[in-house]
C-alpha cells in the first residue's frame, strides 16, 4: 500500500511512520513545505489540524486517493468538506483509532439505556500540548450515551489520553475507564482504518464501521 501523510513530522505522524513500517510513504504535507516520490497514493493519512483540511482534500481529489483523518477539532463545515469527499473516494474519520475506545463507543450506545435517570459526567486528560478542550473522543463518548452531560478536561504532562465515563446515583457508582498507555496504538488502529479505506467503497466511515466489518469477514 501506497500512503501519503499530512502531518508527518507530528508526534502521530511519527507514530503513523513507525507502524506503516511495511507500506511506502509517497508523500508528505507539513510546516516546512511537502514532498512527493511522483507516484500515487492508495491512500492519505491526515493527523494534523483543521487549517490543513482543504489541501488534504485537495490532494485526495488529485491522487484518487482515500483518506483517513484522525484531525480533532472539526466544525460543520469541516464535515461537509469531508461528506463532499466521500462521493468520491472512502473516507474514514474518528477522532480516536484506539480499538479500545471504539469498543467502549458501542457498550455506551448498547447500555447507556439502563441509567438514563443516574447522573453522567465525563472527565479526559491529555498532554499538554493538546489545544483542543473538551476532546474530539469525550465528545464522540458523550454522543454514545445519547444524552448531554457535563464534562471536564485536563492538560497535564505527557498524557496520550484518558477517559472515564462516569454514571452514579444515590447508591452506587458505575466508572467506564479507558487509558491510552502509548500513542502507537492509534497509529495501529490507523492502519487497520488505511487498509480498509484503500480497497472500500466511496463513502464516510466510522472507526466503529471499519472494526464491524473486519469482524464479519473473520
Amino acid at each position: 500500500m501506497r500512503y501519503g501523510l499530512v502531518g508527518s513530522t507530528g508526534r502521530m505522524g511519527q507514530e503513523i511512520q513507525k507502524a506503516f513500517v511495511d507500506h511506502t510513504l509517497c508523500l508528505t504535507v507539513n510546516y516546512e513545505g511537502s514532498w512527493s516520490d511522483g507516484g500515487k497514493p492508495d491512500v492519505i493519512m491526515d493527523f494534523s489540524n483543521p487549517s490543513c483540511l482543504p489541501e488534504t482534500v485537495r490532494l485526495c481529489r488529485e491522487h484518487g486517493a482515500a483518506l483517513v483523518i484522525g484531525t480533532t477539532g472539526l466544525k460543520d463545515s469541516d464535515f461537509e468538506m469531508l461528506r463532499e469527499l466521500a462521493r468520491q473516494v472512502a473516507v474514514v474519520q474518528s477522532y480516536n483509532f484506539s480499538i479500545g475506545i471504539n469498543a467502549l463507543k458501542i457498550i455506551l450506545a448498547n447500555f447507556s439505556k439502563f441509567f438514563e435517570d443516574w447522573d453522567l459526567e465525563i472527565v479526559e486528560i491529555h498532554h499538554n500540548k493538546k489545544k483542543d478542550a473538551p476532546s474530539g473522543t469525550a465528545i464522540m463518548l458523550q454522543n454514545a450515551t445519547g444524552r448531554p452531560c457535563p464534562m471536564h478536561s485536563l492538560r497535564i504532562g505527557g498524557v496520550p489520553g484518558d477517559h472515564n465515563v462516569i454514571f452514579s446515583n444515590e447508591g452506587e457508582v458505575l466508572s467506564f475507564n479507558h487509558r491510552a498507555i502509548s500513542r502507537s496504538v492509534f497509529a495501529y488502529g490507523a492502519l487497520r482504518a488505511a487498509e480498509f479505506a484503500a480497497t472500500a467503497k466511496p463513502g464516510l466511515y466510522s472507526f466503529e464501521e471499519v472494526l464491524q466489518c473486519s469482524l464479519k469477514k473473520s
